[in-house]
């Protein structure tokens, strides 16, 4: 008996591994076509066909398309890092006082986290213009990234870091622009900052808009 339940278990295991690393290859399928073809030119079928499923096993796993960006998006967001961005993020603040180094080690979360998350933005910029269900993930993605940067100004506010100039709502502005879209397609993509460069900027950017001179 206790043969078989062991089996079992690694059965069970094995099964579930084999279903995870399906869904991250099919992930990486839909991202790339995307990315390609843009959302509104792929197809479930599409997508399937190119990751080796059937249509119906996306539409079980990730209920279509839109759940599909949904998830890329999610992926991004956690950095390239072993330990998603916002968990390193987070437990870096709480082992600092110096809110130099706090804000040094932001900038270079924000930097990985934008090249990484830029080029789905863009993309669910463009195919919100066309599909609701886009606008309304556009919309809730931006919220959260809002509310994140809520959640370290109010931590910068509580420590006494700001500058005695500086609001809690400035501090929030400052924050969210540095981890916006724009600054980095401007900078990076069209400019041809170097990541190290750009991450730099953040940090300049943020220490003297935040920070006591």
């Amino acid at each position: 008996m206790s043969h078989v339940k062991t089996r079992r278990r690694y059965d069970s295991s094995r099964r579930q591994d084999a279903a995870r690393r399906t869904r991250q290859a099919v992930l990486d399928v839909a991202e790339r076509l995307f990315l390609r073809d843009g959302y509104a030119g792929v197809t479930v079928a599409a997508i399937a066909r190119s990751a080796g499923v059937s249509p119906e096993l996306i539409y079980k796993t990730h209920g279509g398309k839109s759940g599909l960006m949904k998830a890329i998006y999610q992926r991004r967001l956690a950095g390239t890092g072993p330990v998603p961005a916002y968990d390193r993020s987070d437990e870096m603040r709480e082992h600092h006082t110096d809110p130099t180094e706090i804000v040094r080690q932001w900038g270079l979360l924000t930097a990985e986290v934008t090249a990484e998350l830029t080029p789905i933005r863009l993309l669910l910029r463009a195919a919100a213009a066309v599909d609701p269900q886009m606008a309304t993930l556009l919309e809730r993605t931006e919220d959260e990234r809002l509310d994140r940067m809520r959640h370290h100004a109010r931590f910068l506010a509580e420590r006494k870091y700001l500058r005695a100039d500086v609001s809690l709502d400035e501090a929030i502005d400052v924050l969210w622009a540095c981890s916006s879209t724009e600054f980095y397609e401007l900078l990076v993509m069209r400019r041809d900052w170097p990541l190290p460069r750009y991450a730099r900027f953040i940090t300049d950017f943020m220490t003297v808009g935040l920070l006591p001179r």
